[in-house]
């Protein structure tokens, strides 16, 4: 029969994913879908603040989305870049000043009278897990006001969803992860619906 008593053990501060130091995560040509030029290829550009408005320097962004017919990519090739094939997946890290920088092409919707998105998921200091996210275009009011996801948010969390079309045809959406205006998250554990829940 033992004779020791249980230890109490102190509890330590969870692991977040961040900050990010430039190693492993990042590689060649990360954020270029396709190559910058290429016959329809834009910039979707934008700003990643923290909860007081400042921009934060160390944030990765992943992002997810259809091609310009709305089809959903299939092929490999992520990784090592050919500047040919679009695969519809791209990391990009932020710079000193917070802003994130992707070659891609508009998404198409992917179901007749759908809303085309693309999918984000944010890495960042202080986050005990990716932060998911999407972004709308701007353009066909009618399919973004049926958009369930949309449609299921009050009036003025939609915006944080919807990009801003450029003068050049690129597209700037930004990110804030607390505060006023903070971007709608979505939560996908235990959900039942299509869309998730949001936060």
């Amino acid at each position: 029969m033992s004779t020791l008593s249980p230890t109490r053990l102190t509890p330590t501060p969870g692991q977040t994913v961040g900050p990010f130091y430039g190693y492993a995560l990042p590689f060649a040509k990360d954020s270029e879908l396709l190559a910058p030029g290429s016959p329809g290829s834009i910039r979707l550009q934008g700003t990643v603040y923290d909860g007081a408005g400042n921009p934060v320097p160390d944030a990765i962004l992943e992002i997810w989305q259809p091609d310009a017919e709305g089809n959903i990519v299939q092929r490999t090739g992520s990784l090592v870049r050919d500047g040919y094939t679009f695969t519809g997946w791209g990391r990009g890290a932020v710079g000193n000043t917070g802003i994130f920088t992707f070659t891609t092409v508009n998404p198409g919707p992917t179901s007749e009278g759908a809303a085309p998105f693309i999918s984000v998921a944010v890495f960042a200091r202080g986050l005990m897990n990716r932060l998911f996210t999407r972004i709308y275009l701007p353009e066909n009011e009618e399919a973004l006001a049926k958009d369930p996801l949309l449609s299921s948010l009050p009036e003025e969390r939609r915006k944080t969803l919807i990009a801003r079309r450029d003068p050049d045809g690129g597209l700037t959406w930004d990110v804030r992860l607390q505060g006023t205006d903070e971007t709608v998250f979505l939560d996908f554990q235990g959900s039942s619906t299509e869309t998730g829940a949001y936060r």
